[in-house]
């Protein structure tokens, strides 16, 4: 159980702009965790703040995400940040063996073929994905009290649309021309903070679901023989919702609505290859290490 403690929202009467924002974060992380405490089931892994770059850019950048601000994605990223770090020295005073798990998007961005004056602002733009870690880290802004100990385990969000050309929104999708594979997105993560690696959110939505899983894990596999210390995959959602924007019924899960009853039904393709994942890792774990399989590293 990773427990995600501020996902996108925050009680109407805090100001999340505030100087004291970040200190009412860590009251929560320090209240919650000594109430888990006391209920037998002490915190293990924890996200204080989910996403801090996406939250950035649809909250204070573009103003699609309440407080709807615009052009303040930089200012609310320091916010943020700073509440992050109030929310992990707040709970490892209850919990110091607590581990932290960042959850941020990995993406690609480049250029359009037709634009290449554009190339340095897309590398610019592509770059700022590391931004918050490196807050939180203290290479970045080292006056918020980012240290490395505060980037503990790396979780990484990737779908389908995780990759797009510069200035335009057209995506770039598995097998086209400009699409670069996953595993080196996740190699660059690994080379830039070294630290243990998960996909914190992957998914998508109908009859792909199953090949999707099968992408993603084929992908976690590849990036763990390099080198990269992948240690799971978290599937999301994990039950069907509504639309963000619409309400649509969107078939993700591997569970949809519950009936009447209360009965979930499953999507048995997206349940087979699960199936298929998980016992491929078992027969993996129980085999020894032959000397020409030593690059194989953790099972994913």
């Amino acid at each position: 159980m990773i427990w995600d403690l501020f996902h996108y929202g925050w009680p109407d009467h805090l100001d999340v702009w505030s100087r004291e924002f970040p200190d009412r974060l860590g009251a929560l992380a320090h209240a919650f965790g000594g109430w888990l405490k006391a209920e037998g089931a002490e915190a293990r892994f924890l996200t204080p703040v989910n996403e801090i770059s996406f939250l950035s850019w649809a909250a204070g950048e573009t103003g699609i995400f309440h407080p709807f601000a615009r052009r303040r994605g930089g200012e609310l990223k320091t916010r943020l940040v700073q509440a992050a770090i109030r929310a992990i020295e707040a709970v490892w005073d209850v919990s110091p063996a607590c581990r932290i798990v960042h959850a941020e998007p990995a993406i690609h961005v480049i250029a359009r073929p037709s634009r290449p004056h554009e190339r340095v602002s897309a590398e610019r733009y592509r770059l700022v994905q590391f931004e918050a870690m490196e807050m939180l880290a203290g290479r970045v802004r080292p006056e918020l009290g980012g240290r490395p100990r505060y980037v503990d385990v790396v979780g990484l969000n990737y779908y389908h649309d995780n990759q797009w050309f510069y200035g335009s929104g057209r995506k770039i999708r598995p097998g086209q021309r400009h699409y670069r594979p996953l595993r080196e997105l996740l190699l660059e993560w690994h080379r830039r903070f070294g630290r243990p690696m998960l996909i914190a959110e992957t998914g998508i939505e109908d009859a792909a679901r199953p090949d999707w899983l099968r992408f993603v894990c084929r992908e976690v596999d590849a990036a763990s023989r390099e080198g990269a210390p992948l240690d799971g995959v978290c599937l999301y959602p994990i039950v069907s919702h509504p639309g963000w924007t619409n309400d649509r019924h969107c078939h993700n899960g591997l569970w949809d609505y519950p009936s009447e009853g209360g009965s979930r039904p499953i999507y048995e393709p997206l349940a087979r290859e699960l199936r298929h994942q998980l016992a491929a890792r078992r027969v993996r774990a129980t085999q020894p290490a032959a000397e020409d399989d030593a690059a194989e590293g953790p099972a994913a």
